[in-house]
């Protein structure tokens, strides 16, 4: 992180970033590809002798769940905050999706919660529940709750989370509230 002085003296980041790791998920990529590697098998060397149609549908069947499983979760194997003067944006995985940005002109507040479970929000990954907002959870453990400007929430688990609450707070004390922000 590079750091510049504020007017009063103190410094801050340019840009912070943080991430938060769920290695229980490789284990499930990794059933993931035993499915896929089972449909594989199937096809290749498969002495079924109750016809085409059972084989095909298991093949596929296994392949199509591998596929899912495999894809799904290293997705969110990783979730990666970037925090610049402008936007926070949170990517999810190696490709970095799903995605979202969020400028700071539309965020009210930002708040350390010290623990986020995905229980709590129906499982690991993108979620949303009506009375919850918005999360991005890949593992159990402390997290940022922004408050929006329109009256929603944006959870994301991410290691250090105290400390980008305080980097987030500090910059949103120079934006001017609401601006961007739609009615």
């Amino acid at each position: 992180m590079r750091e510049h002085p504020h007017a009063d003296g103190t410094a801050h980041p340019d840009v912070w970033t943080g991430r938060a790791t769920n290695r229980f998920q490789w284990l499930l990529a990794l059933i993931g590809a035993a499915c896929m590697a089972l449909g594989i098998e199937l096809a290749v060397d498969s002495a079924w002798t109750s016809g085409i149609a059972p084989l095909a549908m298991s093949v596929v069947g296994c392949i199509a769940a591998g596929l899912l499983v495999l894809f799904g979760t290293l997705a969110f194997v990783h979730v990666d905050l970037r925090l610049d003067g402008e936007s926070l944006e949170v990517r999810c995985g190696h490709i970095g999706l799903p995605r979202r940005r969020i400028p700071l002109s539309q965020v009210a507040g930002a708040d350390f919660t010290a623990l986020v479970t995905p229980r709590h929000w129906g499982g690991w990954g993108y979620r949303w529940r009506p009375e919850k907002g918005t999360a991005v959870v890949v593992r159990r453990g402390e997290g940022i709750v922004l408050r929006l400007w329109d009256g929603h929430t944006f959870t994301i688990t991410v290691d250090n989370a105290e400390s980008a609450v305080r980097v987030i707070r500090d910059r949103l004390r120079t934006i001017t509230p609401g601006a961007g922000a739609t009615p």
